[in-house]
Parts: structure tokens; sequence; C-alpha cells
């Protein structure tokens, strides 16, 4: 068995190729067992998949390494001879990390070259992304932190599994707070570049002279300030997934960079005329509608035929049905043990007001209220006093508009709804902009402060303050 390890592949190839480092290169789990179903060889999936390390496994009973219900049952390798048909059973194994993973396990004889019985190969397919997307009646589908039953989730997450295995750019679109970030990560995840790295940068958050320094990097030297080479995100998602939310505020200098980028796979930091090669999958996301900036001519035609190369469109959760009521539990769920109290549901009139809420938020926005309305109970029911006073206050007056008011969102924007407010019905938009306003003063202008008042992100708070216009 280690001479065959040891023995270089020939023919096929113009120089000889070692079996170790092919195998490495294959994104399945594989394990080699020699006759005694002792591990002579695993690769750089199944290290990742176990936790143990081809140190730690080499020469160890594949029991001891695969912990499998199969190897306290009956191993298929028991009866496996040198003329024995390869087998593929589904099963589990617990890694180093005492986890339970559900598997499919592919087994097969090696043969030496007299046709002798040399070893075993075992493949090991982790089935947990299949499994978290579960199709039965009346339970909702899960993928990965994403959950829900609604036609159009359900039609998501069947797709997933089969998106997750190419490197087609995605452009995911759907209103601020409906899981955009959630989605790209669920991809990333669930395909073959899991192992890589998954690097996030919001299109919308810096100006474009530093934006285009942190998409594609610098030399040293190539501008003011420019003190030391930075490698930029391009780079550093390499072997990954590069997301970029808010596609939509991406300067239009900068849209013909990421076309170029697109067409060839290199990057070509500021001030160098070397390129990087980049082996990288971009997902993109806007809240905008992108269809509409094409016609305004905003946004590149050609940039976004690029991006559309599959379109996920996450649906609003007011249009979601019961997800809202499937979404509250697993909340309520979190942050009653987060904060250890024993919450016992919520009273019929709280959930009434929950229910019939618009949520122009969205899923954000519902998170945001069942960690406040834990925070002020103390124990049993959540009652309508311990939700936002605003959610009794509102009387939702939220009017549809077209996509030129909404930028694709389909409901009013602040500048929609100044009637209202001069009549005394404050809307979201209000009300969030007065919160906004008086966080800055509390915080004397200091947005990172605010923000963190306010438990958004910096670059949340810098687009809220550029969306509701306010002087800072």
């Amino acid at each position: 068995m280690s001479t065959l390890l040891r023995t270089p592949i020939k023919g096929l190839f113009e120089t000889p190729v070692e079996l170790p480092s092919l195998i490495d290169e294959v994104p399945l789990s594989i394990v080699v067992l020699d006759t005694r179903r002792r591990i002579a060889m695993i690769n750089r999936a199944f290290e990742a998949l176990s936790g143990f390390s081809m140190e730690e496994s080499k020469g160890i009973q594949c029991s001891h390494i695969m912990r499998s219900k199969l190897c306290i049952q009956k191993c298929p390798l028991e009866n496996m001879d040198v003329n024995s048909e390869p087998v593929s059973v589904e099963s589990d194994m617990i890694n180093k990390d005492r986890q339970l993973v559900p598997v499919r396990i592919n087994l097969s004889p090696i043969r030496d070259a007299e046709d002798n019985l040399a070893g075993f190969l075992e493949t090991v397919e982790d089935l947990r992304p299949i499994k978290e997307v579960s199709s039965r009646g009346t339970h909702a589908y899960i993928f990965r932190h994403l959950i829900g039953k609604s036609p159009e989730m359900v039609r998501i997450f069947q797709t997933l599994p089969l998106l997750a295995q190419s490197d087609s750019a995605i452009l995911i679109t759907g209103e601020t707070g409906t899981g955009k970030d959630l989605l790209a990560e669920a991809v990333h995840q669930a395909s073959n570049r899991a192992k890589g790295p998954f690097v996030k940068v919001n299109c919308g958050a810096l100006p474009e002279t530093l934006l285009e320094s942190e998409l594609f990097g610098h030399q040293k030297g190539a501008f003011t300030g420019a003190v030391e080479n930075k490698p930029g995100r391009f780079r550093l998602a390499h072997n990954g997934t590069l997301y970029l939310t808010e596609i939509g505020d991406l300067p239009l200098a900068l849209q013909v960079k990421l076309l170029m980028f697109l067409d060839d796979m290199v990057v070509y930091p500021l001030g160098s005329a070397k390129g990087f090669q980049a082996d990288v999958r971009i997902i993109a996301a806007t809240h905008r509608n992108l269809d509409h900036m094409v016609k305004e001519g905003k946004f590149r035609q050609d940039l976004m035929f690029r991006l559309n190369v599959v379109r996920l469109h996450l649906p609003p959760l007011r249009e979601r049905g019961d997800d809202i009521r499937l979404i509250l539990d697993h909340f309520m769920n979190i942050f009653a043990t987060r904060f250890r109290k024993k919450i016992n549901g919520m009273s019929k009139k709280a959930l009434k007001i929950i229910m019939d809420y618009p949520f122009p938020g969205n899923v954000r926005e519902l998170r945001n209220i069942i960690e406040y309305a834990v925070n002020m109970c103390s124990k049993g029911q959540i009652h309508s006093t311990h939700l936002p006073a605003y959610l009794a206050e509102t009387k939702h007056f939220y009017g549809r508009v077209s996509s030129e008011a909404g930028e694709g969102s389909g409901w009013a924007s602040p500048v929609a709804t100044a009637d209202k407010e001069q009549s005394g019905q404050k809307t979201w938009a209000s009300l969030e902009r007065d919160m906004i306003i008086k966080a800055l003063v509390k915080t004397k202008g200091r947005r990172n402060k605010a923000a963190d008042m306010l438990g958004w992100g910096r670059s949340t708070l810098w687009r809220k303050i550029k969306q509701y216009k306010i002087d800072v």
C-alpha cells in the first residue's frame, strides 16, 4: 500500500503526478485505507470535515476517526474484497469538535498492478447543506440562518444548493433588512469555496478614492499617504467569495474597473502595471432598482448583464404571510435564552399589533422589536405595553408608490410621506429620522457612538443620514 501511494501517476500527464498532491486538490473528502482498514492518507477536504490532521490520522483504525454509526452496526468494508462493487450509503460521523455530521459515504476496493487487493478508497460527502433544507409539509424550510415556508422562500431554498456548486455571479435584490447578507453568506458556506474567505465590501460606505484602493489595493507610493503596499479586497478574497453589498452605490468609474475584472479576473492595484489573477466568486446585492438606474444612466448596462447571471429576490416581510410568526418565535427563543428570561409567548393583542404592522424595516426591524420586547418583559407573556411605542401609535399609512420614488422598495419614501407627517400621523421614516437626530445630539455628532447607541453598523447610519438628508 505504501508503495502504491508513493508511485507517481503517469500516462495522462506530461510529468508524473504524486497521488497525495493530486487528491488534495479534490474538493470532496477522501480517505485511503490499507487492507486492515487503517488510514494511509487523507486529503485536505477530509481534514476540514473531520478536524483531524494527516499526522493524527495516519495508521489509526478508520472507525476511530470516522466515528460513524456504521462502525458500530456493520462496516461494509468487512465483506468487501477485490471483486466487490462500490458501495454508497448515507450515515453520519462525529467530528473532532463532537458535532454529529450527516454524510454520504462511498466505498470501493483499490487494486494493485497484479489485481490484488491493495486497500480501500472512501469518499465522504457532507450532507448538512442538503439536510438543512427540509421539505416536509408544514415544517419551516431552514437554510443556514434563513428560515421560512412561504412559496417565495421555498423556491429560494430549493435553488440554493444548486447555485452554491457553481461559480456564476449572483445578484441579490430586496428591500433593506430582508436578509441579503445572510443569503450571500449561506451561498458561500454551502459552496466548494466554504474553506476560503468570505469578504464583504459595502460600496456605499466609502468615498470613491478610498473605495478603489479598498477594492483593488495599491502599491507603495501610488498616491500621497500610500506608505506601504495594500492587497485590496479582491486579493484577500482569493479562492473564496467577494460580496459587494449596495452595488447600486458603486461610482461609475469603479463600475468600469469592476467590469474589466469580471472579463479577465485580473486585479491591477493602483500604481502597479502588474496584475494578479484572482480566483474569486462575485455576489452583489442592492436594495435599489438597478433596471431603473440603467435607464437613468446611473448604472452601466453591461455591468448589469455581467452581475445578473443569477438573480435572487428576497421578498419583503409583509409579503411572506406565516413566515412573520415563524421568525417572531425564532427571535423570541434567541433573546429569551440570551437574556435568561422565562418568556411564555405573546398576548393576542400584542401579536395582532405585530401581525398587522407592514414592517418597512423587514426582518431586521422585527428582530429589533422582539429584542426590545424581551428586554422590557420580566417574565411570562409579552404584552402590547412591552412593544415599542411607535407600533401602537402609528396607523401604518404606507401607500404604494412608483419605483422612482421608492428606489425599488415599492413603499413610500420619507419624501412621499411628508403630507402624512404634516397631518400629525407619524410614519416609521419620520420616527427613525428623529431617533437618528437624538442619537447624534446625545453623542455630539460622533457617528461611531451614535451607531452603537442605535445598534447599527457605521455604514448603515451613514446611509440613513444621507437618505433622510440630515445635516451633520
